[in-house]
């Protein structure tokens, strides 16, 4: 999965953000079930943007998952 499809299943979000809110949003955008754990296990922990969502994602991994 690229940032490109990551960021795509984040449309609309709100910055900042907690992981369970992206994971939320992602979920009601269609993400695969992958994407939408990892973003929940980034908890509360509050994104101040994509580029934070990115560098807490590895996508690498996520790819792998799915």
């Amino acid at each position: 999965m690229n940032p490109t499809d990551v960021q795509s299943h984040l449309a609309g979000a709100d910055y900042p953000a907690t992981g369970e809110e992206l994971a939320a949003l992602a979920e009601d955008n269609g993400a695969p079930g992958a994407l939408v754990e990892r973003l929940r296990e980034l908890g509360d922990a509050e994104l101040d943007g994509p580029d934070d969502v990115m560098a807490e994602l590895d996508l690498r991994e996520l790819d792998e998952e799915l």
